[in-house]
């Protein structure tokens, strides 16, 4: 099988199970594991903040960061498309009584100002706005990357309100890539961001908190409070250490790769290619005469897995265990499949 469903689906390589096998560990839970205190520093200083904290998973590090920036029965808003209010199953408001407010799903295009409009001050019995989240890349507006201008012209409406700015930056390395701006440009935008080591990076599982010293003390009882409290978890923080050394730069092989798929099957109207900047291609499918469970059907009997989010709109992604030969054969696969 091609599995153009997530770049989660990777297989840890073989050197990076040897750095997970070598690994010396040491009871986290106690802050005795070296090899993950080794990985949260070097988080931490690649984006130019104090302190990180390593998690299990990354929703669990987006719902760590946003109860840092918003106390119960207050508000965060984010595009409705975010994965903190479309894909954590209602965490925030469940685990950690937050309010959620969305401005219209535009992906990388968020317009500032009307971010500012929606913040609502202390007083007349409204639910105060507390913070503001991004997600760098934008999962569902296909790997968009938001310009570094829009982050920091973000920045100074949060400033201006007194509010916290989260970043979502599971895919923070590609745009990292992509446009290359330092990963240390991006951390001094942001009060906390959540950073994952399994989407594009190939690790097994992980992703990291990363904020001041002050509020990662904290974030560690909320983390232990979620049943996040891992042990000798440095045999995880090593698959992540080896993915920071080695796999970063070479996402920009899967940016071409994605760009090779969307170019194939731009001509049958359902992507933009010019679009397509990271790993993500997002099809629509409100022109085809195969809706996205159709298809998905189709060409996993030909071969091929891809993502069904929606009647119409399906997702491919390149990683780390797909090369040109597999990219190839889903192009003919695929093309094959919407020529009919």
């Amino acid at each position: 099988m091609i599995d153009l469903r997530s770049d989660t689906v990777t297989k840890p390589t073989a050197k990076m199970r040897e750095a997970m096998a070598a690994a010396e560990v040491g009871d986290d839970v106690y802050g005795e594991d070296p090899t993950v205190n080794a990985l949260e520093a070097e988080v931490a200083a690649l984006f130019g903040h104090e302190a990180a904290l390593f998690t299990p998973t990354g929703s669990m590090a987006n719902q760590i960061a946003i109860q840092l920036l918003v106390p119960r029965a207050q508000e965060l808003l984010c595009d409705a498309d975010a994965h903190v209010v479309t894909y954590e199953i209602g965490a925030a408001a469940a685990i950690g009584g937050v309010s959620s407010r969305t401005w219209p799903a535009v992906g990388g295009e968020i317009d500032p100002d009307y971010v500012a409009a929606m913040v609502r001050p202390d007083g007349f019995f409204a639910v105060p706005t507390r913070a503001i989240a991004v997600e760098q890349t934008h999962n569902r507006a296909g790997g968009a990357v938001i310009p570094l201008a829009t982050l920091s012209a973000l920045r100074g409406v949060a400033d201006d309100a007194g509010v916290g700015l989260h970043c979502d930056g599971a895919r923070i390395w590609h745009a990292h890539v992509a446009d290359e701006v330092p990963l240390a440009s991006y951390g001094a935008l942001f009060d906390t961001l959540s950073v994952c080591l399994s989407k594009g990076l190939g690790a097994p599982v992980g992703s990291l908190v990363v904020s001041s010293v002050e509020r990662i003390a904290e974030a560690r009882w909320i983390r232990k409070r979620m049943g996040g409290g891992m042990r000798q978890a440095g045999i995880l923080a090593a698959a992540g250490r080896h993915a920071l050394a080695n796999h970063i730069g070479r996402l920009a092989e899967d940016h071409v790769r994605a760009r090779r798929l969307a170019e194939a099957l731009a001509p049958f109207g359902v992507v933009d290619a010019a679009k397509v900047r990271t790993n993500i291609v997002a099809l629509d499918l409100s022109k085809s005469t195969l809706g996205a469970p159709a298809l998905g059907a189709a060409t996993r009997a030909a071969g091929v897995l891809i993502s069904v989010l929606a009647p119409r709109t399906a997702r491919l992604v390149t990683h780390l265990d797909l090369d040109d030969a597999g990219i190839d054969a889903a192009v003919d696969i695929l093309t094959g499949i919407l020529r009919g």
